[in-house]
Formats: structure tokens, C-alpha cells, sequence
């Protein structure tokens, strides 16, 4: 799931009357909840952008030519 600008704002007005005022049993599960999906959603976009992650180090010269091709097309 993706994270929404609504989510955010919901997690940030709960954390202020968890701090405040404290929260309701259904405002403590809602605030694990919205935790819990924030959390995948960070998770995975890092797995995502590390798993595209390469080592130049590792590549043969011909693997080495088609990535800096590559990349000076896309600039």
C-alpha cells in the first residue's frame, strides 16, 4: 500500500493527542495499524531501490560500457 498524504496526517494528529491527552483503545490500534503500513511501505521502497543497486566494480568491461551508455543517455 502505498502511503498518502491522509495517512501521514492521520498518524501525525494521533501521535499529538497520544502526547497531549493520550489515545483510545481504537485510536492505539488505528495508530499500529497506520505504523505497521507506513513501515511496509518505507521497507519496501528501500528493499526496491537497493535491489537495483549495482557494483561497478563487479561488472566485465563490455557490462561496464552499456551501463555508462546507459546512464548518459537518460542525462
Amino acid at each position: 500500500m502505498a502511503v498518502t498524504k491522509e495517512m501521514i496526517d492521520r498518524i501525525n494528529v494521533l501521535a499529538a493527542k497520544k502526547k497531549a491527552e493520550g489515545l483510545t483503545e481504537e485510536e492505539q490500534a488505528e495508530q499500529k495499524v497506520l505504523y505497521k503500513e507506513y513501515l511496509a511501505s518505507i521497507r519496501g521502497s528501500m528493499k526496491a531501490q537497493l535491489d537495483n543497486v549495482r557494483f561497478v566494480e563487479d561488472l566485465s568491461e563490455e557490462e561496464l560500457k552499456e551501463e555508462l551508455a546507459h546512464r548518459t543517455k537518460k542525462v
